[in-house]
Order: structure tokens, then sequence, then C-alpha cells
């Protein structure tokens, strides 16, 4: 059977149907006919549409992420200014993509999980229906405004830095678990070789302005297998099998997410663009302090290791792992003291959870916390600067800075007191 014929009693299925119509609701939707796309802009809206497509040879469906007031006002080379107003929202969509499917297997489930680490529970998942896997993060989890602005305002940027942000998370790992699974074939000469980043890395494909993707229960062209959603526990036994049109049963793939659940994964992707685009200059401060007491820890480490009396906890928590990593504390060390500190909160985190942060982070590249100009201090009510503050841009500056400062006093002879300076010029 042809990709048509398939296609054609594919679509006929209400509960088909039904699926997309959903999705579709707001988005510009491009149909492809075997190859040969309809005209842009276009929605789908009515049950009554599927005839005339289908008819038409309708073979897939491909959706905008942004979330539009009316898509049929769209057009070709509209200014940013007109799109921002045309804008209602825009789900992140993270486009996995690799020539190997067990190889977008790993790079989802390193996602998922940075994205968990980063606070976000609520993750829809789908087959691409070839060889990747699209993750999304529902408009409804992002904060109205970021740095003052509205977010449905800041696309592609934002979308486009936090997709940069999680593939740089994630590539010491996602190398690792690679050479794993292929028996190291591809990490000879480690990843600046060529090959391992061009054939078999997969990419996370970068968004763009009026951007597509393949739309859940879509059919793929190229494999015959259905976009299907799935589970992100279920990503190890997945097969394409499931795929089969003859199989699926429609599910939601955008889940329904808590507000600002996506404010920490944010607030640290600008965070890393910031660092990266400083990336050329030399750093001034120690970022790894040994031995530090914790009489010098900065004002705000103290505040959050007293305990957290209100909301903020996960983020709280964020924070105090990546400062104390600084101060080069082993695993069991770091461990002991987040749980002392989890037992001064309001309510204590789960203790399995808190074990899970401390062990991703372990797992992967050291960061420093965030900069001290990060809102997230004045959210958590823990901010207040002492004399030191003022000459420091991290908290782990400030300890730096407060070692160093003893250590050069250490260095310097006593001054003689007043007596024996009398004593000496008689």
């Amino acid at each position: 059977m042809d990709i048509v014929q398939k296609a054609r009693e594919y679509y006929s299925r209400k509960d088909v149907q039904n699926a997309l119509l959903e999705f579709s609701k707001g988005r510009e939707i491009a149909f492809n006919f075997n190859g040969r796309f309809g005209k842009r802009p276009d929605t789908l809206e009515y049950a009554n549409d599927f005839k005339g497509l289908i008819e038409n040879g309708i073979t897939s469906f491909h959706c905008s992420e942004e979330l539009w007031k009316n898509p049929l006002e769209l057009r070709t080379e509209m200014p940013k200014n007109a799109l921002d107003d045309l804008r209602n929202g825009w789900d992140l969509i993270i486009d996995i993509d690799s020539k190997f499917l067990d190889y977008s297997k790993i790079s989802a489930k390193l996602i998922i999980s940075a994205l968990k680490f980063h606070n976000i529970q609520n993750i829809g998942l789908k087959y691409s229906g070839n060889k990747g896997f699209h993750i999304a993060v529902p408009w409804s989890a992002f904060p109205s405004e970021v740095n003052n602005e509205k977010t449905e305002k800041l696309f592609p940027e934002l979308p486009r830095v936090i997709s940069q942000y999680l593939s740089a998370f994630i590539k010491n790992k996602l190398i690792e678990e690679i050479g794993k699974l292929s028996g190291n074939k591809y990490i000879k000469g480690n990843e600046k070789s060529g090959d391992f980043a061009e054939d078999v890395t997969p990419d996370i494909v970068l968004v763009s302005s009026r951007h597509l993707f393949r739309a859940p229960y879509s059919l793929n062209e190229k494999s015959g297998f259905v976009s299907i959603v799935i589970k992100p526990e279920q990503l190890d036994d997945f097969d394409p099998g499931w795929a089969k049109p003859e199989r699926v049963i429609p599910k939601k793939f955008i889940p329904d997410a808590k507000k600002d659940e996506a404010k920490e994964l944010v607030l640290q992707a600008l965070d890393w663009q910031r660092k990266m685009q400083k990336s050329s200059e030399k750093p001034k401060n120690i970022t790894v302090i040994k031995d530090a007491s914790p009489e010098l820890y900065p004002p705000c480490v103290k505040c959050i290791l007293s305990g957290i009396k209100q909301d903020g906890r996960k983020r709280a928590l964020f924070i105090l792992i990546n400062f104390l990593r600084s101060m080069n504390l082993s695993e069991p060390e770091m461990m002991k003291k987040l749980e002392e500190w989890n037992k001064t909160n309001y309510t204590p985190l789960r203790e399995g959870y808190v074990h899970s942060q401390l062990s991703w982070a372990f797992r992967h590249q050291q960061m420093l916390p965030p900069n001290c100009e990060n809102s997230r201090y004045k959210d958590l009510a823990v901010c207040s600067p002492d004399f030191y503050c003022r000459k420091i841009k991290n908290p782990v500056n400030y300890t730096g800075l407060r070692i160093r400062i003893n250590e050069e006093s250490a260095k310097k002879p006593a001054k003689p007191g007043r007596k024996d300076f009398k004593s000496r010029s008689r």
C-alpha cells in the first residue's frame, strides 16, 4: 500500500481527526501532499476540512510552535513587531534529530532529565515518526515576563537560547552514553574529530520565526509510521512498531503545567548565555575554593542554610548544590550538609528528590550558582548584601574575596601599638 492510500485510510478515522483538530487550535498549519506543500498560512478548524484534504492526497500535517490570535493574518516577510503583536504565546518544542534512533533516545532521556533537574515536571514527548523525538514544555509553564519583556514577544530568541543551553548541559553525558552504546567507536579523538559530531550526535533543531514541526498523530512519509505520543518512562522500551497506523490510540501531547514551572530553566539559560558571551574574558576570581570556612560564605548562602521559610526550596537547593560544589566539597560531605539544611525548611523536600538532584550534579560539568544580579535571590528573600557584596558578581567570588583578604592580612607584619611606639621613641 502506498503512502497516499495509507494516509487516506488513517486520516478517515474520527479519533485521529479529533486529535489533529484539538492540537491545531491557534496554530498555523501546513499540509503536505506527498512532498508538495500547500499554501501558507493555513489552518485546520473543522472536521469537514478532512474530506477535501483526503481527496487531494494529504499525507502529513505540520504545525507552528507559536500560538496566534489569527494565523490567517500571517504574511511572508512580516516585520517582527507585527509578528509579536499577532502572537499569543509559544510552546517550547525541542526537536531531536539523529541518523540513529537509539542515539535520539539517549538524547531525549538526558533532555527530560535536565528539564526535571530545573524543576519542570509536566513534559510532553512524542516520536517524530522516523529517527527522532519531540519534547514539549507548554506555554503555560513560562513566566509572563522575562527581564521586563513580555515572554510571548521573545520568540524565537528565548526558545533558541534554552535549546542551546540544554544541548550544552547534556553534552558530556551524551558523549559518554553514546560511547558506551557504540563501544567507544565514535569517541576516538574525542568529539573534536568531526566524524562524531557530524555523523552520530543527535542535533537539537533550532527554532526560527514561523518554524513548523510534524503534528502529533501525523504520518511520516518516509517511514509510514505515525508521530505518536509516548510517556517519558517508555523511552527505553520504545519500538517504532508501536507507531503503525493501525495501532494508534491518540493521547494528549501538550500537558497542563503549573504557573512559572519553567522559570528556573529560563533564568539559568539566560545566565549561561551571558557567560558564553563573556567566555573570551579570563576569569578574575576563583571558581573552585578549597577549605573555605562557612563563616566566609556570602550572606545569601548563610540565609539559605538557615532554612527556607516560604516557597522556593527547589530553587534554593539548586543554588546550594552549585555553590557547595565550588567549595570543593565531596558528594558525601554535600549530602550530609544538604540533609541537615533540608530539616530546617518550613517543610522538608523529599529525601529522594535531594539525593537525585545532587547525584545529577556530580554526573555533569560543574556550574557556578546564579550571579548576584539574578532575581531568584530577591524572590527567595535571602539577598542581604554586606560591605563585600558590592565587590563581587557571584556568591562564589564572595568567599574567594574573603579568603584572599584574610591571606593578605596574615602576611602583613603587625603594626606596633601606642605603648610600644612611645617606648621606642624615648
